[in-house]
């Protein structure tokens, strides 16, 4: 048994001390997860011992710990003088004799299973790393494409002397570990072919929100670095654990990322200068960048391995341990392979009650955009870096702007308020740090150090969804902290209204009893952007209109009705995984006509209409040949979303229904469309509703009553006109009788009810009556089910209503 190599298939996740949360972890997968069909290539481990060997053989360890007394690692400065100098200690030693003769021994047994052309991965794996409140991502180097003797013993020396990079030394203070008492082992492992392929990173859980109901992944084309330093905006997929563990296979939600280049291989020879790189980055063609980097089965692929290995930790662990991983698609053999996992480090900690929501109160010009990283808001003064030549001019609390982040700026990153690169996913080192330090990031801003002024005052926020924005100025803002084990939980059920899917993860935390509405507008105008009847019917289009869509569909082979499907289905999807198995109602498409219009190609299919409001909307629409085979995309898209992706807990919903017969029509298409099984509510929002609401719930299974619609047409008032807005009012004594009998109207028709309005968030004293009729749900806007979950229970105590 050798004290400094051990391979894989010595090694278990007890083994850290000796060869590092990598090594350990890569043994652990190798030995228990293989047989269960997840793979993982070959390699081994030169251990710590080897570590503690070279340093003692070199006669290193007092002069690196006399270079650490008194070091101050604040000093950016001093960092950068010990580091430099630690290295170059390091670099100028010698592999010890046996240990050089142990390393290559093991060598030429890889190439002997692998062929004699076999390239290695060859990568640091520190004693520390990979803790629960630690993962040193990116903290030290990692060499591709390794080949010949020589170069292989020169990345080994340059992998242990990257446990004194600038980054690792001031992460190490930072997390409270001593340097000199952090070793490094090395992997040196097949290298798995993905510069032909393809790889990336992904998480057993939304590394934003920690909502552990998701699979996380992104991938770009070539080896994975550029995905982990955050140098491109890769592919970025989600699969629903719950759904998928009941046997549906489908992708939750996808976005189509940038990747701009392609790392791949250098040609290097064995005698080649062992200091040039031995990978480089290309231009991604432009076909490979409109496509997706890896098919749908590799996505589910890839999530089946990340949930068998999530399981595997929990139970190793002995609790639940959401994961970090980076996976490669080798391009010769077409296969996938897991290259690491560890714990994931953030949200892992939380406290599952406790949350805190940041929520802007101002708003203002919005500057750049990107993808949040956290749900924080920061702000501060802009500092634009380049490089950590500049590093003396940032102060405590401005907010860093640069192209990039790597891992090499956390002794700035830990200064500032808030972080905005130019590039970069959500699963970049960069990324990583930043959640790990607390601090609201938004990667991917493109053109930030362009639009951004130094020295100007920025607020950057990223608890709006995915979508991170800094505003002009200082705009103030609130954090609510919540402990919703200490909230009551009233009779009446509270649900809340979303249509943005990009709050879907977020709101998932809230205490709710489900959505009493989620709005699939928003997904059409903001995933979709083309008019339903444009994508049926492209020939009716003006070329530039049907080069959009094609553009569009691309990803999809140009299917515009596949495209157009999956989106909505997949977007509708991502608004019920927030509150599976509760329930979900969706509302069919409600758009206006000259909503309708504003979509691309719609100027072709919409009328021009005085008062939209009263005009070509909800129900109408449906049955009517100017739309019904949009109506059959968006019935097909449901069928995709409950049947094949297996959200059960989608309920529909029908808006605007004017009269029976068109409430009959309309369900008689849904039956035709594939609908017939799947539960149909009604929004009871016009007067007729209620004076019919018996022969409409003879169709119906049940009503959510819509208020704002309800009260202008039983008041007789225009909502969207300023000079009659004081007419406007819910609490009036008409639009209460007409609530209290739709109410009783779907009770005497033992059939579901509620209400999905404003009222009873602006007004207790609505919340108190629809109690007081005993209403059975009522859905609110987000920032408002804390305070009337806390009202609604006030009220029902008094009142004596279990």
């Amino acid at each position: 048994m050798s004290a400094y190599i051990k391979w894989f298939r010595e090694l278990g996740i007890k083994d850290v001390s000796e060869v590092g949360g990598k090594n350990a972890s890569l043994g652990e997968m190798y030995n228990a997860l293989t047989p269960m069909g997840v793979n993982v290539p070959n390699g081994f481990a030169v251990t710590a011992t080897a570590y503690r060997a070279y340093l003692k053989f070199n006669n290193l360890q007092k002069s690196l710990e006399e270079l650490f007394k008194n070091f101050d690692p604040n000093d950016i400065n001093e960092l950068k003088r010990v580091g430099k100098t630690a290295r170059g200690m390091i670099m100028k030693g010698k592999v010890p004799d046996d240990l050089r003769e142990e390393i290559l021994e093991n060598y030429s047994l890889l190439k002997k299973e692998y062929g004699d052309d076999v390239s290695l991965a060859v990568r640091s794996s520190a004693t520390a790393e990979d803790s629960p409140t630690a993962s040193f991502a990116g903290q030290n180097e990692t060499y591709l494409n390794i080949k010949g003797d020589e170069n292989l013993l020169w990345a080994y020396k340059m992998c242990i002397a990257s446990n004194f990079t600038d980054r690792s030394i001031s992460y190490k203070y930072t997390h409270g570990f001593d340097p000199m008492k952090v070793y490094l082992s090395v992997v040196m492992m097949k290298m798995v072919r993905s510069d032909m392929g393809s790889s990336g990173v992904m998480f057993s859980i939304d590394t934003e929100t920690g909502f552990r109901d998701v699979v996380f992944i992104n991938a770009a084309w070539g080896l994975g670095e550029n995905v982990v330093q955050g140098t491109i905006d890769p592919d970025a997929f989600y699969v629903h654990k719950p759904t998928f563990k009941k046997g549906f296979r489908a992708v939750l939600k996808r976005k189509l990322g940038a990747k701009e280049k392609t790392m791949i291989f250098s040609e290097t020879l064995e005698t080649a200068n062992l200091a040039q790189q031995f990978t480089k980055n290309i231009k991604t063609p432009i076909d490979k960048r409109m496509r997706f980097s890896v098919s749908d089965e590799e996505i589910l692929q890839l999530a089946d391995w990340a949930m068998k290995i999530e399981e595997h930790y929990s139970e190793v662990n002995g609790h639940y341990t959401p994961m970090d991983m980076e996976w490669a698609k080798d391009g010769l053999d077409g296969k996938l392979y897991m290259v690491q996992a560890r714990p994931e480090t953030v949200h892992s900690q939380e406290k599952l009650t406790q949350f805190e929501i940041y929520k802007l109160l101002q708003k203002g010009t919005i500057l750049v955009t990107g993808n949040a990283v956290g749900e924080k808001i920061g702000a501060g003064r802009v500092k634009i870096m380049f490089s950590m030549a500049e590093a003396d001019k940032f102060e405590e609390g401005d907010v860093l702007v640069a192209p990039t982040t790597s891992p090499d700026w956390e002794p700035v990153m830990k200064k500032a308020s808030a972080i905005v690169t130019e590039t970069g996913g959500r699963t970049c080192h960069a990324a990583i740090v930043s959640r790990e330090l607390g601090k609201p990031a938004i990667v991917g801003a493109k053109s930030a150090t362009k639009i951004l002024k130094e020295n100007q005052s920025v607020t950057v926020s990223c608890a709006e969804g995915e979508v991170g924005k800094v505003y002009d100025g200082i705009l103030k803002y609130e954090v609510e902290k919540v402990d919703i084990s200490t909230l009551p939980k009233p009779k009446t059920k509270i649900m809340m209204n979303l249509g943005n899917l990009e709050l879907a993860f977020s709101l998932s935390k809230l205490p709710v009893d489900g959505i009493g509405l989620a709005r699939m507008e928003f997904i059409i105008n903001n995933y979709i952007k083309a008019h339903p009847m444009a994508i049926k019917h492209p020939e009716i289009l003006s070329e530039t209109e049907r080069a959009m869509i094609y553009e569009l569909a691309f990803p999809f082979d140009g299917d515009g009705e596949d495209f157009f499907i999956k989106t909505l289905s997949e977007g509708v999807a991502t608004i019920a995984s927030a509150v599976y198995p509760k329930k979900c109602i969706v509302r069919m498409s409600d758009f206006k006509s000259n909503e309708y219009a504003n979509l691309l190609g719609g100027r072709h299919f919409e009328p021009r209409e005085d008062n939209p409001m009263l005009g070509f909307r909800g129900a109408a629409r449906y049955t009517h040949p100017r739309y019904t085979e949009g109506f059959e995309l968006e019935c097909k898209a449901m069928k995709r979303a409950i049947e094949e992706m297996g959200f059960d807990n989608i309920h529909l919903m029908i808006p605007f229904c004017r009269r029976v017969d068109e409430a009959r029509r309309v369900k008689e298409a849904m039956i035709k469309h594939g609908l017939g099984d799947v539960p149909v509510y009604m929004m009871c929002e016009i007067p007729n509703n209620v004076i019919l609401i018996d022969e409409f719930l003879k169709i119906y299974d049940g009503i959510s009553i819509g208020t704002n619609d309800l009260t202008q047409l039983t008041l007789g008032v225009d909502r969207d006109s300023d000079i009659v807005a004081f007419d406007y009012d819910e609490r009036d004594e008409g639009v209460k009788k007409m609530v209290k009998w739709a109410i009783e109207g779907a009770k005497r028709n033992k059939k579901y009810n509620g209400l999905c309005g404003q009222a009873p968030s602006d007004y207790p004293e609505f919340a108190e009556f629809l109690v007081k009729i005993g209403i059975e749900s009522m859905s609110l806007n987000p920032d408002s089910v804390l305070k009337v979950i806390r009202d609604i229970a006030g009220m029902e105590s008094e009142k004596g209503i279990e």
